[in-house]
């Protein structure tokens, strides 16, 4: 099977959120040939280089979306009013409230491109942005965008020129010849996979961990947008809203990574029938040293594993522990930052307030007059002496905390249980589907509540161990890469077996045998000897379609040029 998988931002390059898993799909499925069609976000992403590649890997294409990209292209009068219609449709569609004019205008201009080019040009034209104006003053935009001024028209169509660079690529014409068609997230990185599904009938897999529409709502609130216009904000909002609910209304299968995906799908558009939610597989064996040893580890010590990020709210985790630390006085706390764990969003001003905090609320002690104080809070990263690797920070404690206010798979949190650790987190996102009643789980932004549960769990070692077994047994139950390769296997043949669904209405699974692709000859197979056949009667030419005799072999139908291959005839030594 020949699978195109989309990505932006992740795989194949060095970084990105979605390079793991993809990684290990890919390495999982070594039966079936991977094409690769990568959208790059920055050119420091790509001067990074790319992780090395499988050899079923046969294509990677990639394009950037931060470079210009403009062919030079100009149209003509005939294809500036195509251009025109399509994309006032497209951009009415954004404003008003018919999804259907959004979805005719972007597979316009996506025929468009494909026959002329010169969509960067046009998208940047004046008569883009008189088109985006007439429908921002239009009766049915919502007042946000009515109010949009002159230098909010210009943003928000050099955004959507970046954000429709798909449409231009030339991949298509590779994409028409997968079998299948996945994309590792939803948004910009899905929009080849949608075209090539209307426009060419390759079934569509979209798999969402994080969906995307929510992380760009979360991105561009007016709290954490700074500057951006707030009819900038409502118009990429609202191109985002109805590129989610065409790729999820289009798509033949969506994957979410868990039921908080779920729900925002449902939200969205994408029918129950359509969905099947697959959690992320992680590598298990990183975890089983510590995992088997529930007995390691300080039983006085709770661990933070993750990104310092105001979302993770370590304040209300440090203000926890201030009474934590009165009901048990032995109480330490280690924050271990991931590689890379501060937001270059925020830089490092988050995580000097949270030391701040620490050292007001926890005064350095010593035993002594002539001992060196000791904060009973550290804060480490992954990868330093006392924690080289992620298993060694959680076997560092019995219990390990998640204070985040806003989450979505709780990667953290199913490492912790791999490890076989009592969990307290607070209820968001995920977080109870994940723990499943293996941890305690409290309201978010109520320190009160997480100390309490901290405390239980410290006082009563017996129960943090049993909850600690219980998930991991979970984990490796629900959480393993074994268990994502084999629903994503399962996946493609189910959408391999419905057949493509072409516009002329052609094809059929397994049309092309995977022996006419491969080069070279194929050697007629020693078990396949076919009998030598009795002369035919004179006058009479032998029948190629009549049964064959007892024990004799058949060649199977090849394209012409191809060597047949002998199947042999049933009940014979070879097929028994």
């Amino acid at each position: 099977m020949r699978i195109g998988l989309l990505t932006e931002g992740g795989y194949p390059y060095a970084t990105g959120e979605a390079r793991l898993w993809c990684d290990r799909l890919v390495r999982g499925l070594p039966q079936h040939e991977f094409e690769l069609y990568a959208l790059s976000r920055s050119a420091e992403q790509e001067e990074r280089g790319r992780v090395s590649l499988p050899a079923h890997v046969t294509r990677v294409r990639t394009a950037p979306l931060w470079a210009p990209a403009d062919d030079g292209r100009s149209y003509r009068r005939r294809e500036r009013r195509r251009f025109a219609a399509a994309f006032t449709e497209l951009v009415r569609g954004i404003c008003g409230a018919d999804p259907a004019r959004f979805a005719d205008g972007l597979y316009g201009l996506a025929g468009l491109a494909s026959e002329q080019g010169g969509l960067c040009a046009a998208l940047r034209s004046e008569t883009a942005v008189r088109a985006v104006e007439s429908a921002c003053r239009a009766p049915e935009a919502s007042r946000a965008v009515q109010r949009a001024q002159v230098a909010d028209l210009l943003e928000f169509v050099d955004e959507l020129e970046r954000m429709l660079r798909p449409l231009s690529l030339d991949w298509y014409e590779d994409l028409s010849e997968v079998d299948v068609c996945h994309a590792a997230a939803g948004g910009v990185a899905a929009l080849p996979g949608l075209l090539a599904k209307r426009f060419f009938g390759v079934p569509l897999l979209v798999t969402e961990y994080g969906v995307q529409l929510r992380a760009h709502y979360l991105a561009h609130s007016a709290h954490s947008a700074g500057d951006e216009r707030p009819a900038v904000r409502a118009l990429l909002a609202a191109f985002h809203t109805r590129l989610a609910g065409e790729i999820y209304s289009q798509a033949d299968l969506l994957t979410p990574g868990n039921a908080h995906a779920r729900r925002w799908q449902e939200r969205c558009g994408a029918s129950r029938e359509r969905l099947r939610t697959v959690y992320p597989g992680m590598e298990a064996d990183r975890f089983a040293a510590v995992g088997e040893d529930p007995a390691c580890g300080d039983p006085h010590t709770l661990v933070w594993v993750g990104r310092v990020d105001p979302a993770k709210d370590l304040i209300a985790l440090l203000h926890a522990f201030a009474e934590v630390r009165r009901a048990e006085p032995r109480a330490r706390l280690r924050i271990f930052a991931t590689a890379g764990g501060t937001n270059p969003a925020v830089g490092h001003g988050y995580l000097a307030d949270c030391r701040s905090l620490a050292a007001q609320l926890f005064p350095d002690e010593a035993a002594d007059a002539h001992a060196v104080g000791e904060n009973p809070v550290t804060f480490e990263e992954i990868g330093g002496p006392d924690a080289p690797f992620p298993a060694d920070a959680y076997g560092s404690g019995r219990v390990v905390v998640l204070s985040s206010v806003i989450e979505g798979f709780p990667i953290t949190l199913a490492e912790a249980m791999f490890c076989g650790r009592a969990t307290v987190s607070t209820d968001v996102g995920a977080v109870v589907e994940v723990i499943g009643g293996t941890g305690l789980v409290v309201p978010p932004r109520n320190p009160r509540a997480l100390a309490e549960a901290c405390v239980s769990l410290l006082r009563d070692p017996e129960r943090a161990q049993r909850l600690g077994s219980a998930a991991r047994a979970r984990a490796l139950e629900l959480f393993t890469v074994e268990q994502n390769v084999a629903a994503f296997q399962e996946s493609y043949l189910r959408l391999l077996a419905r057949g493509p669904a072409r516009p002329d209405g052609t094809g059929v699974p397994f049309e092309q045998p995977p022996e006419a692709r491969v080069p070279g000859h194929w050697a007629t197979p020693t078990w396949a000897t076919p009998h030598p056949e009795p002369a035919p009667s004179e006058g009479r030419a032998p029948d190629p379609g009549g049964p064959p005799a007892p024990g004799e072999a058949r060649p199977a139908a090849v394209p012409e040029g191809d060597a047949a291959v002998m199947v042999p005839a049933a009940g014979s030594e070879a097929s028994a």
